[in-house]
């Protein structure tokens, strides 16, 4: 399961109806919001993205000597194709044991907790006399070793980039998507996964100087998680002016919060201080990924999950 996201520049005024629960968007968000996919090609690549991911799991999970056979279904939370018709196709092929993954590997309860109460109204909505399936779910994987290895690599690839007589002064700062501080219920485990998942990749890729901010803050009022990004870059600039690795760990494939927000966004905010930055490549069908996701889904449907 995945966010979901605009494929055409036209679909972007119906996909933000849908993430304000039916709410009309001013049009002068809309507008700023077909901007940016408009910079980045066009539309998301997110659906592609995420497809890419499925059959790569698919395919890594029906490998000879595993147990199987096995079928990956995709199903978005907020666009084409939803949940209920992953569900409604899962149901159809009479799939009694399902493992409900979430490409997003910390856990809030209004983030990944929404993406299961879609999951529960469309299994309540399965019509009467469909098996329906019992789904097996994984909460949350922001430690996981070979995400951790995954991300702790592309961090790795990425300090290669920066000139050797830079590399000592690097800043590594890694980013989730923020969330609205009114909205976490009391407990919400998000803020502390998001660090913990930096902490390890940090530990494991030998990063000496890192910390952490959120991006991608939305336009509801009141107080988001951080320090944004925004304000790192900007205390940063203040200080020494050190060369800036941003590495994006709340997110695992190219979409918009990536290809506008870190690549055109904080790229041209780093320019106006000053700042040499770069990005980590996105995870999208990295091997160690990939075998990631499929411990996950094994432990989750041998009932370790």
């Amino acid at each position: 399961m995945a966010y979901g996201g605009p494929s055409r520049l036209e679909d972007v005024e119906p996909f933000l109806l849908d993430v304000r629960g039916g709410r009309a968007t001013p049009p002068e968000l809309v507008e700023e919001v077909r901007e940016r996919y408009r910079a980045i090609g066009g539309g998301s690549p997110l659906l592609e993205r995420t497809r890419e991911q499925a059959a790569a799991l698919e395919a890594r999970l029906n490998r000879p000597g595993e147990a199987g056979p096995w079928r990956v279904f995709v199903g978005m939370r907020h666009w084409h194709p939803y949940i209920r018709r992953a569900v409604g196709e899962i149901a159809a092929g009479g799939f009694e044991r399902p493992v409900a993954l979430c490409l997003a590997p910390q856990y809030s309860g209004i983030s990944v907790g929404a993406y299961f109460r879609a999951l529960d109204e469309a299994l309540a909505e399965l019509p009467e006399g469909v098996l329906r399936p019992e789904v097996a779910r994984v909460p949350s994987w922001h430690d996981h070793p070979g995400f951790v290895t995954a991300l702790a690599h592309q961090v790795e690839r990425a300090v290669r980039r920066f000139p050797a007589g830079e590399r000592r002064d690097l800043q590594v700062i890694f980013t989730a998507h923020s969330l609205p501080e009114a909205a976490l219920e009391e407990g919400d485990p998000y803020d502390r996964q998001v660090r913990e998942t930096a902490r390890a990749v940090a530990e494991r890729a030998g990063v000496p100087a890192w910390r952490v901010a959120f991006q991608s803050a939305g336009a509801r009022p009141g107080a988001w998680l951080g320090p944004s990004l925004d304000q790192v870059l900007q205390e940063l600039a203040d200080g020494d002016r050190p060369p800036v690795l941003v590495a994006p760990v709340g997110f695992v494939s190219d979409h918009v919060e990536v290809l506008y927000d870190l690549d055109v966004e904080a790229r041209a905010r780093a320019r106006e201080l000053g700042l040499h930055l770069e990005r980590t490549a996105s995870l999208n069908t990295s091997p160690a990924l990939i075998d990631a996701l499929a411990d996950l889904v094994g432990q989750a449907e041998g009932g370790e999950g």
